[in-house]
């Protein structure tokens, strides 16, 4: 480790356009204020990857191959909150990561390492690795639908060094040479945001409220090759009038390498609000 605590400063902003029509329209003023939201959600991907400065502080360039991260979103962000990226290491040996809204509370709260993540060997591998074409119809995803227990569609994901750098300077506003260099790496944050186009390679759904992600990261991810996302369907529950689903990836390299593991957890039916 290279500090005991990092901190950053910086603006919430919506990374991508302010419409009904977008893949997940909680995005949306319009569709967000439809469940109670007074504003269009910044993806909480985003949000998770704004982070990735100053868990590089504290963790070091070992994080990026060799380390995980285990994040919960607990309170919207929206566009024009101040916030404060922390990860700070404790007595425990615990890396503690957060990103703190103007009235001080979390809208993130995690935890981070280097190594192997204790939750990674629950990891469900999926065996259905080679990418398929998405079919013009799907079908819709319910609680009578899930795939409990299946592989899902694998995806085929070509990313060019033009794509990473634009998603690291645009998305993130993270510029250094490890993600715009002729040898950069793709962002964290793009590798924990390939699982609900993912889930939505296989399905259609509505809009979406993303609350957990944990992401082991197992080797460089060099831009500039055609990935494949593949994952398994682990289960569909309700809460509190919520339909969930979980599901575990795994981004490969051309090559079939795995590069890293993801589990993502989704609300993929949001409780309509009481006045609706």
């Amino acid at each position: 480790m290279t500090l005991q605590l990092a901190q950053r400063p910086l603006t919430a902003f919506l990374d991508g356009e302010d419409s009904p029509d977008i893949p997940n329209p909680i995005h949306s003023t319009a569709v967000a204020a439809q469940y109670g939201f007074r504003a269009a959600l910044v993806g909480g991907v985003t949000v998770y990857g704004w982070l990735t400065p100053v868990i590089l502080e504290v963790l070091g360039e070992r994080w990026l191959t060799d380390g995980w991260a285990d994040v919960r979103f607990r309170k919207p962000v929206y566009p024009g909150d101040a916030l404060t990226a922390r990860c700070e290491a404790s007595a425990d040996g615990a890396v503690r990561v957060a990103m703190v809204n103007a009235e001080g509370v979390a809208c993130i709260e995690g935890e981070a390492g280097s190594g192997t993540a204790a939750w990674a060997p629950g990891f469900h591998s999926p065996t259905r690795r080679t990418a398929e074409a998405r079919p013009a119809e799907l079908p819709h995803l319910t609680m009578e639908t899930a795939p409990a227990g299946k592989d899902l569609r694998p995806m085929l994901v070509p990313w060019s060094l033009d794509d990473a750098r634009a998603w690291a300077l645009e998305k993130q506003r993270d510029g250094p040479e490890r993600w715009t260099a002729e040898s950069a790496l793709v962002h964290p944050g793009w590798i924990a945001a390939r699982m609900t186009p993912l889930l939505h390679h296989s399905f259609d759904y509505g809009p979406s409220i993303h609350t957990r992600s944990q992401i082991q990261h197992l080797a460089p991810a060099p831009a500039g090759q055609a990935f494949t996302v593949a994952g398994h369907f682990i289960q569909a529950y309700e809460e509190k009038g919520h339909q969930y689903a979980e599901l575990d990836g795994v981004l490969l390299a051309e090559g079939g390498k795995e590069l890293a593991r993801m589990r993502h957890t989704t609300i993929f039916r949001i409780r309509p609000p009481r006045d609706a």
